[in-house]
C-alpha cells in the first residue's frame, strides 16, 4: 500500500470530519504538525476534539484552529500561551477536559496497547477524580482512567522510509509516538522520507504498521516558543 501522499490537503482527504476526535502530537511548539495543522484548518472541518499536550499559541500550531472555531474541546494537560484560548473558555465557548501530563500520555499509550482503562494515584483527592472510580490496592487509594482512542492521529517524525518506519528526534519524542499508537487512522509528516530498507531497523522508533498515510514536509517553520537570550559577558 502506497502511504506517501503529495501534500498534506491529500493526506487528509478522505479521513477527517466533522464530530471526529483528534489526537495531535507535540511538546510544546516542539515537533508539531505544522503543515497536517495547516490542513487541517483549510479543510473547514469543525466540531473537534483535539487530544494534545498543549493547544498551541496565538496564530500557530492549534493556535490556528482556535482562531477559525473548529474545535469545540480540548483534552489536555497544559494551556498556557493562548490568550484566545484563554478567552474562548472564560466566555464558556470552549470545553476543556484538564488533564495530567502523564496520564495523558499514558491514556494514548493504553489506547493504543488495547487497554481500555488503568488506575493510577494521580489526581486522589482533587477535581481529577471528580466522578471517577476509586479503588484500593495495597492500602493506597487509585483512580480509574479511561483509555484515549482518537479517529485520527495526526503526528510529526524526524525521518520516515517508504513503509512508514518513523524515527523522531529528541523533545518530539514525548508524545508524538503515543499519539501515532492511538489513533484509528495514524497520519504522519515527516522531514525526510527515504527508502524502505535504508533505516537501521535498531534505530526505528516506531514501526510502520501503525501509520497509514504520510506527507513530506522538509522546510517545517519551527517556531521557539520563547525566545530567551543571554548577555554577552563583558559587553
Amino acid at each position: 500500500m502506497k502511504k506517501l501522499h503529495a501534500s498534506a490537503a491529500e493526506a487528509l482527504k478522505g479521513v477527517v470530519a466533522d464530530g471526529q476526535t483528534l489526537a495531535v502530537g507535540g511538546f510544546g511548539l516542539c515537533g508539531i504538525p505544522e503543515a497536517l495543522i495547516d490542513a487541517l484548518k483549510d479543510s473547514g472541518v469543525k466540531d473537534l476534539t483535539v487530544i494534545s499536550n498543549n493547544a498551541g499559541v496565538d496564530g500557530f500550531g492549534l493556535g490556528k484552529l482556535l482562531e477559525t472555531r473548529q474545535i469545540k474541546k480540548m483534552i489536555a494537560s497544559y494551556v498556557g500561551e493562548n490568550k484566545e484560548f484563554e478567552r474562548q473558555y472564560l466566555a464558556g465557548e470552549l470545553e476543556l477536559e484538564f488533564t495530567p501530563q502523564g496520564t495523558l500520555a499514558e491514556k494514548l499509550r493504553a489506547g493504543g496497547a488495547g487497554i481500555p482503562a488503568f488506575f493510577t494515584k494521580t489526581g486522589v483527592g482533587t477535581m481529577v477524580a471528580e466522578g471517577k472510580e476509586l479503588r484500593e490496592f495495597d492500602g493506597e487509594t487509585y483512580v480509574m482512567e479511561r483509555s484515549l482512542v482518537p479517529d485520527v492521529s495526526l503526528v510529526k517524525a524526524w525521518r520516515a522510509d517508504q513503509s512508514g518506519n518513523l524515527q523522531f528526534r529528541l523533545t518530539a519524542r514525548n508524545f508524538n509516538p503515543a499519539a501515532a499508537t492511538a489513533g484509528k487512522i495514524c497520519i504522519v509528516e515527516v522531514e525526510e522520507v527515504v527508502d524502505t530498507g535504508a533505516l537501521d531497523p535498531d534505530q526505528i522508533h516506531l514501526p510502520g504498521i501503525y501509520v497509514h498515510r504520510i506527507v513530506h514536509n522538509p522546510n517545517p517553520e519551527k517556531r521557539i516558543e520563547k525566545r530567551t537570550i543571554t548577555e554577552k559577558q563583558g559587553a
